[in-house]
C-alpha cells in the first residue's frame, strides 16, 4: 500500500473508533473492530482502489464487524445496559440522535482525552493513546518506552480493560477535568510528533504524516485552551521543528544534519507562526518544558546561517530546561551547546557524567554526541570508534547509514596515502554492512 493511503488510514482510524464508541459505548470492542476494518482496507484498496468515501467505507466495515461481535444475547444485553446508563430516562424510547451528524463528526480529540483519563496510570494513558490515536504499532511504542514488546502489549490491553470497566462517557471532559488529563495529552502529542520527526526505526528518517497529525491535534487542543501557555509552547515546538523537514533528507532519503541543511528549504510561514506563538506564550504563564524547547528551536530557526546560531542563548535555555524538567537527553543536548560555547572538552565532561549515570547506557545518541565532540577535539580515532558504536545501536537505517559513513570518512582521512585505495574500499564495505544490518 502506498504512503498516501497509509497516511489516510492512520488519520481516519481514530475518527472511526470515535464513531463506533459513540454508537455502542464500548471502546475496547470498537478499537478491535476498526483494526479489522483497516486490515480489510489494506487488502482490498490496492486492488480495487480507494473508495470515494473512505471514512464511510471504514465505518461500514467496522460497524459490521462490531455487530457480529455483539450479536450474542449476552453482548446485546450488555450494550443495552451501557446505552441505558448513557442516556437520560426521558430519551430511552426516543429515536437515536441524527446519525448523519454523528458520522460527520471528527471525534479524535474526544478519543484523545478519553485515553488520558485519570483512572489510568500516566504510562498506560500515553501508551494507549499512541496506539489508538497516534496509530503507532505496539513495537514502536515499546521502543519509545524502552520496554519489551510483550510488556507493552500487556500494558495497552490492561488500559483498554480499565477504560471499559470505568464506563467513561464518550464526550469531552468538563473544563474542571481538563487539567488532570492535559499533561498526558500533551505528552502523547509530543511523542507522536517525535516519532514522525525522527522515526525510531525502519528505512525512512521521517514519517511526515505523523508529524502533521500531531500538529493538527495540537491545534485542536489549543482551540479549546487558547490561554494555556504550554499548549501554545508545544504547538510552537512542533511547527518550528517541522519547518525544517524538507531539508532534513537528501535526494535518496539520506539524513542531512542541521549544520548541512539548505535553509532556503525551511518553511518560513511555519517558522513565523511558531516564533509568534512562543514569544506570546513565555510572558503569559508558568514557563514549562515545551515553551523552553520551542525557544531553543526558535533560536536555531532564526539563524540565517549555521554560523549565526546564538549558542550562548541555547546553552542558557538548556540550563533552564534541565532545572524544570531534568532528563538525561536534555543534559546531552546541553553538552553539545556547551561544546559550541566553551569548547569540546566542556561538552565531553558532561557526556562523561552522563555515561557514569547509566540512564543512557547503550543509547546511540550518547555515542553519537561523544563522537562528534571527540571529532571537534581532534581525536579522530576515538571519534571513529564512537561513530561505529552509535551506528550499531540505532535501529533507524538513515541514522545508521549517516553514522557509518562518518566513521568511514574519518577512517579514510587517517589512512596512509599508499594504503588509501585499499582502505577506502574496506570502509565502503563497512558502510554496506551497516546498511544491511
Amino acid at each position: 500500500m502506498d504512503t498516501d493511503t497509509n497516511a489516510l488510514l492512520r488519520q481516519l482510524a481514530p475518527q472511526v473508533v470515535g464513531v463506533l464508541t459513540r454508537r455502542y459505548g464500548d471502546f475496547d470492542t470498537a478499537e478491535d473492530a476498526v483494526q479489522e476494518a483497516l486490515l480489510a482496507a489494506a487488502t482490498q484498496w490496492p486492488q480495487e482502489g480507494v473508495p470515494l468515501n473512505p471514512r464511510g467505507w471504514l465505518i461500514q466495515v467496522a460497524n459490521r464487524r462490531m455487530t457480529e461481535q455483539v450479536r450474542s444475547e449476552q453482548a446485546r444485553r450488555r450494550r443495552e445496559d451501557l446505552a441505558a446508563r448513557r442516556e437520560p430516562a426521558d430519551r430511552r424510547s426516543a429515536p437515536a440522535a441524527d446519525e448523519d451528524e454523528a458520522l460527520d463528526r471528527d471525534d479524535t480529540l474526544i478519543l484523545l482525552f478519553m485515553c488520558a483519563h485519570p483512572a489510568l496510570t500516566r504510562a498506560s494513558a500515553v501508551a494507549l493513546t499512541l496506539r489508538s490515536v497516534g496509530g503507532l504499532t505496539t513495537g514502536e511504542i515499546a521502543h519509545a518506552f524502552m520496554v519489551p514488546d510483550a510488556t507493552m502489549a500487556q500494558r495497552i490491553s490492561r488500559a483498554k480493560r480499565q477504560i471499559k470497566a470505568s464506563r467513561i462517557p464518550f464526550r469531552m471532559p468538563d473544563r474542571t477535568d481538563w487539567a488532570s488529563r492535559l499533561d498526558a495529552v500533551l505528552s502523547v502529542l509530543y511523542l507522536i510528533f517525535n516519532e514522525g520527526y525522527a522515526s525510531s526505526g525502519g528505512p525512512a528518517l521521517q514519517r511526515v504524516e505523523l508529524s502533521r497529525e500531531a500538529i493538527r491535534l495540537a491545534r485542536a487542543v489549543r482551540r479549546h485552551l487558547p490561554d494555556d501557555s504550554e499548549v501554545a509552547g508545544l504547538l510552537a515546538l512542533m511547527l518550528l521543528n517541522h519547518a525544517r523537514s524538507p531539508a532534513r533528507t537528501g535526494p535518496d532519503g539520506e539524513l542531512v544534519p542541521l549544520a548541512g541543511q539548505d535553509r532556503s528549504l525551511w518553511d518560513g510561514d511555519a517558522i513565523e507562526e511558531g516564533i509568534a506563538l512562543v514569544t506570546s506564550a513565555l510572558p503569559n504563564g508558568p514557563v514549562g518544558p515545551y515553551q523552553v524547547q520551542a525557544a531553543v528551536a526558535a533560536v536555531h530557526d532564526e539563524a540565517k546561517r549555521v554560523e549565526d546560531t546564538d549558542w550562548p542563548q541555547i546553552l542558557a535555555l538548556y540550563a533552564v530546561l534541565e532545572r524544570i524538567s531534568p532528563n538525561p537527553l536534555v543534559s546531552l543536548n546541553r553538552a553539545v551547546a556547551a561544546a559550541m560555547v566553551h569548547g569540546p572538552a566542556a561538552g565531553l565532561d558532561i557526556v562523561k557524567a552522563l555515561d557514569a549515570d547509566g540512564r543512557l547506557a547503550d543509547h546511540h545518541r550518547l555515542y553519537a554526541v561523544r563522537a562528534h565532540l571527540l571529532e571537534m577535539l581532534g581525536d579522530r580515532q576515538a571519534a571513529i570508534e564512537n561513530y561505529r558504536a552509535a551506528a550499531n545501536r540505532t535501529i533507524s537505517l538513515p541514522e545508521r547509514h549517516h553514522l557509518a559513513i562518518r566513521a568511514a570518512e574519518l577512517a579514510a582521512s587517517l589512512a596512509p596515502p599508499s594504503a588509501g585505495g585499499a582502505r577506502k574500499a574496506e570502509n565502503t564495505e563497512e558502510v554496506r554492512r551497516g546498511e544491511r544490518g
